[in-house]
């Protein structure tokens, strides 16, 4: 075997250690994204805003206020201060969890209940799984609940 034949089956073998192993079944993946949903609205519960901030990846944009927030820095500042007082603002779960088939991606989205249980939005959230497996999350939207009873001005 020539040593040209060899650098290319090393190389060849080589790279497959940085192939990334299967993630699993879809189901297996959204149970995987819930529960990782689940852990990060445990932060708000908690009171633990390192907590929250772990979860956030490097580049997110969450939709708050006027402005998007870019970057985990800039939304860990914004989000401090609904960790601020002893009692929690709000709390969120997930109703809802879709994986991309490539197991890369995922959307959740819930219910957001006030300090008095009362529904009073919905969150939609798009996780990225990072090569390690962990779930950050990118994108982050509330929406407050309409009342369609109201007439239309």
């Amino acid at each position: 075997m020539g040593l040209a034949k060899i650098f290319v089956i090393a190389g060849l073998l080589g790279g497959l250690g940085t192939v990334h192993a299967a993630p699993g079944s879809n189901a297996d993946l959204k149970k995987q994204v819930a529960d990782t949903e689940r852990a990060f609205a445990a932060t708000m519960k908690a009171r633990d805003h390192a907590g929250f901030v772990s979860f956030v990846a490097d580049d997110a944009v969450f939709f708050n206020g006027p402005e998007p927030l870019h970057g985990k820095k800039t939304v860990g500042a914004f989000w401090k201060k609904f960790y601020d007082k002893p009692e929690a603002p709000f709390s969120w779960e997930p109703d809802q969890v879709e994986v991309l088939a490539s197991g890369e991606l995922a959307a959740s989205s819930g219910p957001v209940y006030g300090p008095d249980g009362k529904l009073i939005a919905r969150f939609n959230s798009i996780w990225r799984r990072d090569p390690a497996g962990k779930w950050k999350i990118v994108f982050d939207k509330g929406e407050p609940l309409c009342d369609c009873k109201k007439p239309a001005p």
